[in-house]
């Protein structure tokens, strides 16, 4: 007898193997465009090909096809063989590295088509967010009510790093537009090529991009909060995707003690922002930026503050040093079912 699945893996890469294969899903100005200019499409990435961090080993073979372009591969190392209930893909194709707002849209709107009909076609296990070209909010509001009533379509992807913070005034197309559509907003690591990558200017080495995204999230969160976008739009919900977690009990306690400070500047921020994180926003569980001793990970886990934050990921195909089941195998079992699976599915609405 088949054992049942238990899993929801709420951050799962679907990576655009080439432009080409987009060129079914572009219009014949595109496909002349890409082909005969030295225009490419997308280009730029926050994942280096062939580097340790983006795929583990033997996933991304010199000759072949990215890692992650594969739903047969999907399907043998994650679906199958970690019997998992549903996958939520995270297409982090950077349309937001074009800079031509003709070309942002095209581009988003093929790569969400490539998705829906080459991927969640295929499998009923798939759900994914929208491509979005968040640069351009009105754009990227447009491609969010077109495809947004596909079933498959659970989340918009928003990338960490952005022109401007997330919850600008500028953004607000994008915030009506997940709102009306019932979906989930995800932050994901990456993001925004013209951007620098840390608050004091540009940075000499990947190193410094990877390890320092945890603080762009941060700001995100910040913005969020502080702007007031959770209040113009209570029931959105917040997926912050492969930023590690074991931070946000300290961050939790800066932001409540400025907050009680400064509430006076921000007075339709009503609760706590911890309040609003714990309702608002869910955290997938890797990269595990986990203490060595387990004692250690426990009291970070504690710090939160809820049982219904953290989700299950195993970030295919990206490599990291923690197995998520260190964690899973620490904490208690109604936590770690709640981990495994329970908390995607309130949030996505799954069965």
């Amino acid at each position: 007898m088949a054992r049942a699945r238990t899993l929801v893996d709420a951050d799962v890469h679907a990576v655009v193997p080439s432009t080409q294969s987009l060129f079914p899903y572009l219009s014949a100005h595109w496909r002349d465009h890409v082909t005969n200019t030295l225009m490419k499409g997308v280009v730029e990435t926050a994942y280096p090909r062939f580097a340790p961090t983006t795929s583990r080993t033997g996933l991304d073979a010199p000759n072949g096809p990215p890692a992650g372009s594969s739903l047969e591969a999907l399907q043998r190392d994650v679906l199958d063989c970690d019997e998992v209930e549903y996958a939520i893909l995270c297409c982090t194709y950077q349309v937001d590295s074009l800079h031509n707002p003709d070309a942002a849209v095209a581009f988003s709107s093929a790569a969400n088509d490539w998705l829906a009909a080459e991927w969640l076609d295929q499998d009923p296990r798939l759900r994914a967010g929208i491509v979005v070209p968040v640069h351009y909010p009105e754009l990227a509001a447009r491609e969010i009510d077109r495809v947004g009533g596909h079933p498959g379509f659970v989340q918009a992807n928003l990338p960490a790093r952005t022109t401007f913070p997330l919850g600008s005034r500028i953004n607000s197309p994008i915030w009506d537009a997940i709102a009306r559509n019932d979906l989930v907003a995800a932050i994901h690591f990456g993001g925004a090529p013209g951007t620098p990558p840390t608050p004091s200017g540009w940075s000499s080495y990947y190193l410094e991009d990877y390890a320092g995204m945890a603080h762009v999230v941060q700001s995100q969160l910040v913005s969020l909060i502080t702007e007031g976008t959770l209040e113009v739009h209570p029931g959105v919900k917040v997926a912050v995707l492969e930023a590690g977690f074991t931070w946000i009990g300290p961050f939790l306690w800066r932001f409540d003690k400025e907050w009680r400070n400064l509430r006076r500047l921000v007075p339709w921020v009503r609760r706590p922002p911890s309040a609003y994180l714990r309702d608002h926003f869910r955290f997938t569980i890797q990269p595990l930026d986990a203490p060595d001793r387990n004692d250690h990970l426990l009291q970070a886990i504690d710090q939160i503050g809820s049982e219904h934050v953290l989700m299950y990921s195993s970030d295919y195909p990206h490599r990291h040093a923690s197995d998520p089941d260190r964690l899973l195998n620490i904490v208690p079992a109604q936590l770690a079912d709640r981990i495994r699976a329970d908390n995607a599915k309130a949030l996505y609405g799954l069965p």
